[in-house]
């Protein structure tokens, strides 16, 4: 199947192997097949051929977070009617083989989608997640100065105990 050339679904045209979208119009190229352009199409081509190309570009980006499998899939359905592609991935830090749909997800698109993942977010009121998060929760530097100023906090208050009591 390799050797059969690539065919644009909109336009018909054929194209080499190293392509991957129309220079035309931009859908994902299909293989030629046998089967043609009226044979049936499978789930992962339908799906293919609602992401849009320019939406498609850069590295990946966290723009919001489902509470478990299901729900994360459910703004991935609504990213890809936009034609947004994403990403699902377990929310670091939480991991539990034995119940595989359970525990948070990051939904993870392209940088050059992240806008428009993000007004689609807001348009459906879900909110997205700030510029810059990635879905490690607070960063581990910021932790550990929040620890350390409590811990002086609390010297500080013993200290002046021991002052006023002794």
């Amino acid at each position: 199947m390799a050797s059969e050339p690539l065919t644009c679904p909109r336009c018909a045209t054929s194209h080499p192997l190293d392509e991957r979208f129309c220079p035309d119009c931009g859908m994902p190229l299909v293989y030629s097949g046998s089967e043609g352009l009226d044979g049936p199409s499978t789930d992962r081509q339908e799906w293919a051929r609602k992401i849009k190309p320019q939406f498609a570009e850069g590295d990946l980006v966290r723009v919001a977070g489902g509470r478990n499998q299901a729900e994360a899939e459910f703004i991935q359905g609504l990213l890809l009617e936009e034609g947004v592609p994403s990403l699902l991935r377990r929310t670091r830090g939480f991991d539990v083989p034995d119940f595989l749909a359970a525990g948070p997800r990051d939904v993870l698109v392209p940088a050059s989608g992240a806008p428009t993942a993000r007004d689609v977010l807001l348009e459906a009121e879900i909110e997205p997640s700030p510029l810059g998060v990635d879905g490690a929760g607070t960063p581990p530097v910021r932790l550990m100065l929040a620890i350390l100023g409590g811990m002086a906090v609390l010297a500080l208050i013993i200290w002046l105990g021991t002052e006023l009591v002794g």
